[in-house]
């Protein structure tokens, strides 16, 4: 099965990189992750000065991580001294570099990295949502450098189509797709306190719970931009996971929250799923998924009414409960009112032994 993609004239023998955070913070672990097969390589963010972070710093739920890490801890001196040197000498796959965060900080960092980096992904998470101060920002990086440049998207930008078309006009080879959400807040009832966070006791939301805003993020992009490439990242926990996001318009994908959920064996696990996956729904490649138009949905007003696989039915009565319009009831067996039934699709969507089905 052919895994190989391109991004920005960049090839790649997978889609599979990591995204840039704590997992890519250092010289020993971008060489572990390298050796489980990715097809990319991208390092934690780079500024001038090592951010100072509050400690702890992380909280992992069920389907998310919570965090309060900012860029790297080690300042531009360190990372040109101590990581990039060894990291070009050992490793055979493309670098991304991420660097943050000003146009005036760029002007310094940019040519300082240049010579490491085959292409730069830039954050915009501190930059604000004014795209003509993230479009100038573009134009400084592009007259520092040939590398390509991806710059970040934050689920926060009021228009995302239009902060992908002035990336565009100024420079920009692709759109990094999406970095994570917030503020949020994490609560320590018992104690009554913010359990952690940074003075404000505020976090930032990744993994599998932003996952579905991913996901319309890239399509609305692509959508409006076909031939723009886009890096999709969010919650990506399994190989039928990427696929979805190539469905979407994405071009290569990042993980690294699920990683740090179900531990950093997840790369490789992902890239040996994936031909497996590709093949069970009928793709040739990954090209080929890439290639494959998203089918929307097709608006109607009528609905469909759920129908009962009697013998899958365990008789749990979760439709009924969960039923906003009070159109099912249990009994012996599960009865729908159709007069009621609005045909949302919660109950199909919802049965735990996939007895409902004709909804959707």
């Amino acid at each position: 099965m052919d895994l190989s993609t391109r991004i920005a004239g960049i090839n790649l023998k997978n889609p599979i990189m990591p995204a840039s955070g704590p997992l890519v913070s250092t010289y020993e672990k971008m060489m572990a992750i390298s050796g489980m097969g990715v097809g990319c390589m991208v390092a934690k963010t780079i500024s001038i000065k090592g951010a100072d972070v509050p400690r702890p710093c992380i909280i992992g739920n069920s389907d998310s991580i919570m965090n309060c890490e900012l860029w790297s801890e080690y300042p531009l001196g360190y990372w040109i001294e101590n990581i990039l040197p060894k990291l070009k000498d050992y490793i055979d796959i493309p670098l991304i570099l991420s660097a943050g965060y000003t146009k005036e900080d760029m002007k310094v960092i940019i040519p300082e990295l240049d010579k490491y980096a085959d292409a730069f992904e830039i954050s915009t998470h501190y930059v604000g949502k004014d795209v003509s101060v993230i479009g100038e920002t573009v134009k400084t990086i592009k007259s520092l450098t040939d590398k390509p440049v991806f710059m970040k998207i934050s689920p926060h930008i009021p228009d995302v189509v239009e902060f992908a078309k002035v990336v565009r006009e100024n420079g920009a080879a692709g759109i990094v797709a999406i970095n994570s959400l917030g503020p949020a807040m994490k609560i320590d009832l018992k104690n009554r306190k913010v359990l952690v966070g940074n003075e404000k006791g505020e976090v930032w939301v990744s993994g599998p719970a932003i996952k579905p805003v991913a996901l319309a993020i890239i399509s609305r992009i692509k959508t409006a931009m076909p031939d723009f490439t886009v890096i999709g990242v969010g919650g990506i926990q399994s190989a039928e996971d990427v696929l979805e996001f190539l469905l979407c318009g994405a071009d290569a994908v990042q993980i690294l929250s699920s990683a740090m959920l179900k531990g950093r064996e997840l790369y490789k696990k992902i890239i040996d799923d994936l031909p497996a996956v590709l093949e069970k729904y009928n793709f040739k490649s990954v090209k080929d998924a890439i290639n494959t138009p998203l089918l929307k949905p097709e608006i109607k007003f009528n609905p469909n009414n759920p129908v009962i696989n009697k013998d899958k039915c365990i008789l749990c009565g979760l439709c009924a409960k969960i039923c906003p319009y009070f159109a099912l009831t249990v009994d012996k067996e599960v009865i729908v009112n159709r007069d009621k039934c609005f045909g949302c699709g919660l109950c199909q969507s919802k049965c735990p032994s996939k007895a409902i089905n004709g909804v959707f």
